[in-house]
């Protein structure tokens, strides 16, 4: 069977090209090939609303994505901390199944957590603090009824005060929590965890109550695509360059 493709923080914006003709070549290309595509978090750097679906940039993305479901293979994006406000617009425009924060899908015979990984960095508490206050739907539902100006302006403020805080944090108070990792395994019943958001690629064993774990990092894309496949003969790191 062909193998399932896991990716995240590709943060596609206009100011960066390369990472958008990536995108390109992997969705016309290997992605065809999967048996199904998971997107876990930030596909975008940024998005205000489903308004942004008639951006000319934000479409021709979207219209990739949903050339892949149209293809046949099965299309599901998780929220990330960039474009949490990603609707069900955007869902039915790119043919795919919008993801909960946290989900167990069976991919290549093994019961898998998926999460786009910021709930794992449960040392940063001043960024916890910020997720609850953000994702309050009523607050949400606030935010998308601003004029679009406004939230473009409120987007640009908050990526400011993220950049000049993370300044000022150890790196690894940025990093995932290995007791929130383990909780996480636990509370799923899984053996395998993967996300994204640290921008840290890499595949970590995982001990949980004694059971062998492995943990699988997703890395975010600079002028390449980057993913990770798993099917029944285990996980295999990909890229393409743009």
């Amino acid at each position: 069977m062909s193998p399932a493709h896991f990716l995240s923080d590709l943060h596609l914006a206009p100011e960066r090209p390369a990472d958008a003709a990536a995108f390109r070549a992997w969705a016309r290309g290997p992605a065809r090939g999967a048996s199904a595509v998971y997107v876990l978090g930030d596909l975008f750097d940024s998005w205000l609303g489903d308004e942004q679906l008639a951006d000319p940039f934000s479409a021709e993305v979207v219209g990739q994505l949903a050339g892949v479901a149209r293809a046949g293979v099965p299309v599901h994006v998780m929220h990330g901390n960039r474009d949490f406000l990603l609707g069900e617009k955007f869902g039915r425009a790119a043919g795919a199944a919008m993801l909960p924060d946290s989900v167990v899908v069976e991919t290549g015979g093994v019961p898998t957590l998926l999460l786009h990984g910021d709930t794992l960095c449960t040392d940063d508490v001043d960024y916890q603090r910020y997720r609850a206050w953000i994702r309050d739907p009523a607050r949400q539902r606030k935010l998308l009824s601003l004029p679009w100006p406004v939230r473009r302006g409120f987007a640009a403020w908050m990526r400011r005060k993220s950049r000049r805080a993370s300044l000022r944090k150890w790196p690894e108070i940025m990093d995932v929590n290995a007791g929130a990792v383990v909780d996480a395994m636990r509370a799923a019943n899984v053996a395998r965890l993967i996300h994204g958001h640290t921008h840290r690629p890499a595949t970590h064993a995982v001990d949980v109550d004694g059971r062998h774990g492995e943990r699988h990092v997703l890395p975010d894309w600079h002028g390449r695509a980057a993913w990770l496949e798993i099917d029944a003969g285990g996980a295999t790191r990909r890229e393409l360059d743009a």
